[in-house]
């Protein structure tokens, strides 16, 4: 089993060439840090529409080195955050246009793979969420009358023996399906849109680490980039920064990958359409189906390191292990003699309020997009769709949408930030862990950690 090495997805790919560091001080239109899939999207977007601009992205490591070369691979249309805050805030209309357009996100994402020749291993085949405890049906139950209340989610409630027809999890009791998502792999589609980008004159510089970021400037230790406007694209390393330390929590997620499994064991599973599965526990795992036959799950692992800090291989505890090979065996008894080949984490960016954000500060020209709390394989799409329109000025269905300039207040300081990210990961799994033992309710433990995360 390899541990770490970043991604089952780059160590399938093979590691990049490494591209040139930047050269030293230099001056372009814009200039964005990160190469992950906000500051690329952002960089192809702009190229797009003002060819004649000088794009600039600033890379610590190498493109697609952090989330974006990690995460599960689940292209889906999730409203980070949740619609009701939006609905307060904005208006039923507001939030109905936002959810048409993470529908119509992954189809763009679809759309440009396509025209770029990026080969993905895309496959659409929905979002597949199951139920396998009393808790987790109520909660499953109730999720879908409140979907279907809204225009745009086409979710459908399947029953026992249409939900294992789909996809066979043991102990199903119910599940809920819609269309708009897809399998994907993530370290194909952020290498070829780098590609992509340079094609279109973006400038791409890495192992250059940034030390700050301000109006107009982006310090770094091979220099400083001085630009009109300046894009914070660094989603779970944003902590690192000066000054933005407690902005969002970075978030560790973890995942193993299968070996390729055999004919017999997806014809019992009858996991075919490229469907991404996940489930209503408190601490949610997400999976997919690879393109060579593997099952690639992921959960939270050890959620957060004291004073947010964050990895750099990916390298996890075993006991991170162990817990997602008990889902895996869970939820698919069959696979209890397959061997696990990797395991790796990363981390994704955690607003205090749980939900995502773009905007732009014309004051100083910095603009930013992330705390995606793992939905931004498609977030960050619309995301730097955004940025773009933002930065040149277009006045656009997607620039007045719900989640343009949210803020929110900062997370606490250490150690409450550490304590409390323990103890509610802790009241999360003893939720699960009681539901699991014949517990028919949603625990009052989990409604308490809910209030306090700010996730409801």
């Amino acid at each position: 089993m390899i541990n770490g090495n970043v991604s089952h997805w780059w160590q399938q790919i093979g590691a990049p060439t490494p591209r040139a560091a930047l050269p030293g001080n230099l001056t372009a239109d814009v200039a964005i840090v990160g190469a992950g899939y906000t500051g690329l999207w952002t960089a192809y977007y702009l190229k797009q529409q003002r060819p004649e601009l000088r794009v600039v992205v600033v890379e610590q490591r190498h493109a697609g080195y952090g989330a974006s070369g990690r995460n599960g691979g689940w292209l889906t249309n999730s409203v980070t955050g949740g619609r009701e805050q939006y609905e307060k805030t904005h208006g039923r209309d507001a939030v109905e246009r936002f959810q048409r357009a993470m529908n119509e996100t992954v189809d763009e994402v679809i759309r440009v793979a396509d025209a770029e020749g990026i080969d993905a291993d895309i496959k659409r085949g929905g979002e597949f969420g199951v139920a396998y405890t009393p808790a987790q049906e109520s909660r499953l139950r109730a999720f879908a009358a409140s979907e279907q209340r809204w225009k745009h989610t086409d979710l459908e409630l399947l029953e026992k023996a249409e939900a294992q027809a789909k996809i066979n999890v043991a102990r199903t009791r119910a599940a809920v399906w819609h269309p708009h998502a897809a399998r994907i792999q993530p370290a194909k589609l952020v290498a070829g849109l780098a590609a992509a980008a340079e094609r279109l004159g973006v400038e791409i510089y890495e192992r250059t680490r940034v030390v700050e970021i301000a109006p107009h400037r982006v310090h770094t230790t091979h220099g400083t980039v001085s630009a009109e406007y300046v894009v914070r694209a660094t989603e779970g390393f944003t902590a690192n920064l000066k000054g933005l330390h407690r902005l969002w929590l970075p978030m560790n997620s973890s995942l193993i990958a299968t070996e390729p499994l055999g004919a017999d064991v997806w014809d019992e599973l009858r996991w075919n359409q490229g469907e991404v599965l996940g489930d209503f526990a408190h601490v949610y795992m997400y999976a997919q189906r690879t393109a060579d036959d593997r099952i690639a799950i992921g959960g939270r692992g050890v959620p957060y390191q004291y004073g947010s800090k964050t990895d750099t291989d990916g390298r996890t505890p075993e006991v991170t292990v162990e817990t997602l090979s008990e889902i895996l065996h869970r939820f698919f008894p069959v696979t209890r003699n397959a061997a696990i080949d990797h395991v790796w984490s990363g981390v994704l960016g955690v607003p205090r309020d749980w939900a995502a954000t773009v905007g732009l500060d014309r004051a100083t020209g910095i603009a930013w997009g992330g705390g995606y709390v793992g939905t931004g394989v498609t977030s960050t799409n619309l995301a730097g769709r955004t940025i773009a329109d933002l930065i040149l000025g277009n006045d656009t269905e997607i620039t007045g949408l719900p989640w343009v300039n949210h803020r929110v207040r900062k997370w606490e300081p250490e150690p409450l930030r550490w304590l409390a990210t323990k103890g509610l990961y802790a009241a999360y799994g003893l939720a699960d862990r009681s539901e699991l033992a014949g517990r028919k309710q949603t625990s009052p433990i989990a409604h308490i950690a809910d209030v306090v995360t700010g996730r409801h």
